[in-house]
């Protein structure tokens, strides 16, 4: 997890003490309850975003391939 929010902090530009102002407020809006569920949600949903992303990239991989191999002058 300190990966994830390392590149957060490195995209937004924040430090060590706004991510945890940020926490803070996050607990204080959620509650503590529903912390684990959000984040589950979270994994899942990201877990998601990169299979669809390698499932893409490998259809066109094999798009690129039949046009290589139907160009006329290919046989």
């Amino acid at each position: 997890m300190s990966t994830s929010l390392s590149l957060l902090a490195g995209i937004f530009g924040l430090g060590g003490p706004e991510l945890m102002i940020i926490l803070v407020i996050i607990l204080l809006l959620f509650g503590g309850a529903k912390l684990p569920a959000l984040a589950k949600g979270l994994g899942e949903s990201i877990r998601e975003f990169k299979k669809a992303a390698k499932e893409g990239s490998e259809e066109e991989k094999a798009d690129k391939k039949s046009e290589t191999s139907t160009k006329p002058g290919n046989n």
